[in-house]
């Protein structure tokens, strides 16, 4: 495959981890729809067994999410300003501590945005708990699968 064409998957793989943040947005089927036309171009025994493992694994995801207590967003605060600083805390909690740093960036993010809101430790440690009790947990399962795909691509994209 050449560059033009992985840097559109990239791409695709990089709207689907944004969509996990937005809700209706179908971000881990645009992952895996990303990974399917990489695998499909590429054709190497790596590529099959990454695309099965992230079917696996984002199948999971899906009955975890499933099993999880439904979101509940109205009566949180969640906002798009919490939801952008959530997501740029894991993004960037990913690549500084490779794939374990994105549950504690997600956090911390969510964490900064309610403390620049609020002012207080206090009322922002206890604002970020009623978040991620409401919405975070699903939103973070799925966005860590969804970042450990996109992750496991890129490696194979720079090994091979």
């Amino acid at each position: 495959m050449d560059l033009p064409e992985q840097l559109l998957v990239g791409l695709v793989l990089l709207l689907g981890v944004l969509g996990v943040l937005v809700p209706g947005v179908p971000g881990t089927w645009l992952v895996w729809a990303g990974l399917l036309w990489w695998c499909l171009h590429e054709r190497t025994g790596l590529a099959w067994v990454l695309l099965v493992g992230s079917t696996a694994l984002l199948l999971v995801i899906q009955v975890v999410k499933w099993l999880l207590p439904p979101r509940h967003l109205r009566g949180t605060g969640v906002t798009r300003r919490m939801v952008v600083y959530a997501g740029c805390g894991a993004l960037l909690g990913f690549f500084l501590l490779p794939v374990l740093g994105a549950v504690p960036g997600f956090v911390g993010g969510i964490y900064l945005c309610e403390r620049l809101r609020l002012g207080s430790r206090g009322e922002a440690a206890a604002s970020t708990r009623v978040v991620m009790r409401a919405v975070g947990t699903s939103v973070l399962v799925e966005l860590f699968a969804c970042l450990l795909v996109a992750g496991a691509w890129l490696g194979a994209v720079l090994w091979g």
